[in-house]
């Protein structure tokens, strides 16, 4: 069991046992829907912004190939980025998801062609686009546990690629942890347990921790106080035996 970076070890640990996406998610069985900013945000189960009546719906995602349009960590850390609303060009971006300018674009016009990103208002320079979320407040993945082989293989492959995202954001904290101030070190935590557990208490528990989440989330604190930041939550739970 091996400490990560807090002047109180015994807050931050990391055990063989589990974790996951700023988000909620229960895999009682056949992933039946990430939760997660896509994501920052895959749904990200969040909705990004404070939103009112007039705000767009969320996109409910169902098609393998929307899935599989989606399974790439810059597509997702291009998604996370603009479902705040900001927009962003291609050179922009390419900051953002830590690729060229030309690969980011390359991107961007993939999930252009799903509805996942559209064309903003240009800035005045017509030589480079401006991009913007889809016209969604947020995402949702849901997933037929009856699909076929298709459907399967892509629904794996966008969650490989989500949760290989969130290791390795875990993972960017411990090489940083030391450089962050003490207040955030002792903060920060990364924990495991094994609970015994019915499913019906898996889902409330789940329930539970959404909701213990909820007045936080990022895009619904209209007012949040001085020194905020992005904190990502990571929620996974599954039975093991």
């Amino acid at each position: 069991m091996a400490a990560c970076g807090a002047r109180r070890p015994q807050r931050c640990q990391i055990t063989p046992a589990v974790k996951r996406p700023s988000i909620v998610r229960g895999v009682p069985g056949p992933l039946h829907r990430i939760s997660a900013p896509l994501v920052g945000g895959v749904d990200t189960g969040e909705t990004w912004g404070v939103t009112t009546d007039a705000d767009p719906p969320r996109l409910t995602i169902t098609d393998p190939a929307v899935m599989r349009a989606l399974a790439h960590p810059a597509r997702l850390a291009i998604i996370e980025h603009l479902a705040g609303g900001a927009t962003g060009t291609a050179t922009e971006l390419a900051a953002v998801c830590g690729l060229s300018p030309s690969a980011t674009s390359y991107h961007l016009r993939a999930l252009a062609r799903y509805g996942l990103v559209r064309e903003a208002p240009g800035r005045g320079d017509a030589r480079e686009r401006v991009w913007s979320r889809g016209d969604h407040r947020g995402l949702s993945i849901d997933l037929d546990p009856t699909g076929d082989a298709e459907s399967r293989a892509a629904e794996r492959s966008l969650v490989t690629v989500v949760l290989d995202r969130d290791d390795a954001l875990a993972r960017s904290w411990i090489d940083r942890a030391y450089g962050e101030p003490a207040e955030w070190r002792d903060a920060a935590t990364l924990s495991s347990a094994l609970v015994l557990v019915s499913a019906e208490e898996l889902a409330t528990l789940n329930q539970a921790i959404r909701d213990l989440l909820e007045p936080y989330r990022a895009g619904r604190r209209a007012d949040p106080p001085p020194g905020a930041r992005r904190v990502r939550v990571v929620v996974r739970s599954f039975p093991t035996d």
